[in-house]
């Protein structure tokens, strides 16, 4: 019995010396190559580590226990008989000191460490998750290397896992070796899917490398949380002394791939149970037994030949390859539109799909803030004083000055940031994926040159054009022709034309759809400087316009428009060039031709005009009707002098006190009586006021 336990514990010990150096070399491996499915699979034969680690202290345990019944078997047949204090029971209870660890061990440890391994796989598999949603950035080399070593690692793991899983059924005492079987043999699959993945990845394709990316850390969450309701339910599940308690860290899950001979039988029992009749001696469950393996390979093979059909959505085209040649035509190369296209299976035909009906954008001289939680570029506002991307690059724009001394050394260029987004779709799909070819972006997946390539010609055009253009505003003209001012619409046909016939040239196969100019500032450290230098412009600018709207207004209020206040000061401008001259004959005919058009002008000059004729003419009619009142006067004098004085006096006198009170009395020259007159007003008049006073009249 004790060769037996030995031995389930020498396995034990050898498939955790065996995980540790693999995790040790996986790990190193999959750093150092670059490949993250590799570094993925270094973790998950960590969690094989704590399986066999576990296993070996149990069996360790399970080896004293035994050795320690085999002890107290032969004490007990050269043993007579008990003592007088103790029977035998009680001898066995003080004796068995390894059985009553390995119990405890069972009771307590093993759910302990049950929850300790699905905390370590859950844990490890969401920061897989995590550090792969977060572009882990990795240079992957060497895939051969990386093969050969992984195919060893499943053929070591494979060898171990069916000695594992022979043992555990053939005694009942070994059965948790099953644990250890189910964690090696589902790192042998991985390891061997990894080894033909990274075969394909050393010829260009990397589709079976990027799955496992995500295989590893998913199903390493998921032993996580099948581990942690093991754990629950076995704190609930009953335990009936003699029999096995499967561990709460033996997968059911890897049992499946490990034992897949275990669903059928299981679900045999249950339906003998259900029915009551040996369902398993049947000939179906005989011919579902033979003919597992072929539906297996049935399957596959459906699998396989799904790649006949390719999918081409709406805003895709795609070329089709046979044998790693184009499919052609009539009329060249066939494109293929959106639709279901059925094909050869692969490796014989691939199809290369690419949006090319949708609208694809460079971030030229700039590297936009990417939001981490939309994956979509940030947006913010567009101010001059302050950084609005990741990066910004700087251009040499040539300085317009045109006055002043430039210092010694000094270079008559500016730093302007100009931020241009460019936007293209596909046009020949066939020239813009064969021209140029792929490469390796940091990702480790492939992208077409085509589009490094228009990259470099977005970058050279923007370069190029920056150097003739300028930035400075000094007048309105200026402005029309600034990259900071309404030249920006000329500045983005231009860049637009170039940028189109740079990649014609090249053979793109692309069409520019649209640039944007608006991003163009100087940099944030000189901004407030220059805002100042615009501000001055700009009020400069403003000054004239408001001058220009004044003489507008002048002239229009003057003449009526700016047309006739033109041709008046032109006919004035001849008719003094004429008078200089004394050209009476020319000099006439301009005062008559100024003078009706003075006649014709309206606004200001006409009110003028119509004011002084109106104002002569009044002039002259009351000239005219004084002189002959005066020799009516001198007439009605010479007739009656007396009277025409004193009627002149009377006149003079009315006109004099003209609005003032007058008081009229009216008495004999031989009365003495005294009149007294109250001159001051009156708001309320009196009783006698009323009626007047006796021997008083006024009027």
């Amino acid at each position: 019995m004790a060769l037996s336990t030995k031995r389930s514990e020498y396995l034990a010990i050898t498939g955790l010396v065996s995980s540790v150096i693999f995790f040790l070399v996986t790990l190193l491996l999959g750093r150092w190559s670059g490949f993250f499915a590799v570094y993925t699979i270094s973790w998950l034969i960590g969690s094989s580590i704590l399986i066999w680690l576990v296993l070996f202290l149990q069996f360790h345990l399970i080896n004293l226990a035994e050795q320690e019944k085999l002890d107290m078997g032969l004490m007990e047949k050269g043993r007579q008989g008990s003592t007088i204090f103790q029977t035998k029971a009680e001898q066995a209870g003080m004796l068995a000191v390894a059985q009553r660890r390995l119990a405890m061990f069972e009771k307590w440890f093993l759910p302990i460490f049950s929850a300790l391994i699905a905390i370590y796989q859950a844990g490890i598999g969401l920061y897989l998750v995590r550090a792969l949603t977060a572009s882990f950035q990795l240079t992957p080399k060497e895939p051969l290397i990386c093969a050969a070593s992984l195919v060893a690692v499943a053929f070591v793991c494979l060898l171990i896992s069916r000695l594992a899983t022979g043992l555990a059924l053939s005694q009942n005492l070994w059965r948790p070796l099953k644990a250890g079987g189910s964690s090696f043999v589902a790192v042998a699959v991985l390891s061997f899917f990894l080894f033909i993945g990274l075969l394909f990845a050393h010829f260009g394709y990397n589709i079976i490398v990027e799955v496992l990316n995500w295989i590893v850390p998913v199903l390493l969450i998921i032993l996580g949380a099948e581990t942690a309701l093991n754990v629950v339910f076995d704190i609930y599940r009953p335990r009936i002394k003699g029999q096995y308690n499967r561990s709460a860290f033996d997968s059911r899950l890897l049992g499946i791939i490990n034992e897949p001979g275990g669903i059928i039988h299981t679900a045999a029992s249950a339906i003998d149970y259900q029915f009551g009749f040996k369902v398993s001696q049947t000939w179906f469950y005989k011919l579902l037994e033979k003919a597992i393996v072929p539906l297996v390979l049935f399957a596959a093979a459906a699998l396989y030949l799904s790649s006949c059909i390719v999918v081409i959505n709406p805003d895709e085209e795609a070329v089709l390859e046979r044998f790693g040649n184009p499919v052609k035509d009539s009329s060249g190369v066939k494109i293929i539109k959106p639709g279901i296209l059925f094909k050869w299976p692969w490796p014989i035909d691939i199809a290369y799909k690419y949006p090319a009906y949708r609208v694809m954008e460079l971030a030229i001289g700039y590297v936009p803030n990417i939001d981490p939680k939309t994956g979509q570029p940030e947006r913010s506002p567009k101010l001059w004083g302050r950084t609005h991307y990741k990066e910004e690059y700087h251009l040499l724009v040539a300085s317009g000055q045109r006055s002043g001394k430039i210092e010694a050394g000094a270079v008559p260029v500016s730093l302007v940031i100009a931020a241009v987004p460019v936007q293209y779709r596909v046009k020949d799909l066939y020239s813009f994926l064969y021209n140029y070819g792929k490469y390796q972006k940091s990702d480790g997946s492939e992208g077409y040159a085509s589009e490094k390539m228009l990259e470099a010609i977005c970058y050279q055009q923007l370069t190029s054009f920056a150097a003739s253009a300028r930035i400075e505003v000094d007048t309105s003209e200026d402005l029309a022709h600034s990259l900071l001012g309404a030249g920006r619409v000329e500045a983005k046909k231009i860049l637009t034309e170039n940028i189109q016939a740079a990649a014609d040239k090249a053979g793109l196969g692309i069409e520019v759809v649209f640039l944007g100019m608006q991003g163009i500032h100087p940099p944030p450290e000189v901004a407030a400087d220059y805002q100042k230098v615009i501000g001055a412009v700009q009020q400069k600018q403003a000054l004239i316009l408001q001058a220009d709207a004044e003489k507008n207004r002048t002239l229009s209020t003057l003449a009526g428009s700016l047309e006739d206040s033109d041709r008046l000061y032109k006919l004035a401008a001849q008719y003094q060039a004429v008078k200089e001259k004394q050209e009476d004959a020319k000099t006439k005919e301009l005062a008559e031709r100024l003078d009706e058009a003075f006649e014709q002008a309206k606004g200001d000059i006409f009110a003028t005009l119509r004011s002084a004729n109106s104002y002569a003419y009044q002039k002259a009619v009351i000239a005219r009707a004084t002189g002959e009142r005066f020799a009516g006067q001198i007439q009605a004098y010479r007739a009656a002098p007396q009277i025409f004085k004193h009627e002149q006096r009377l006149t003079a006198i009315q006109d004099g006190l003209k609005g003032i009170r007058k008081f009229v009395i009216v008495a004999d020259e031989n009365q003495f009586q005294v009149q007294e007159i109250d001159v001051t007003d009156k708001f309320i008049p009196g009783l006698t006021d009323a009626f007047g006073t006796e021997g008083s009249s006024s009027q």
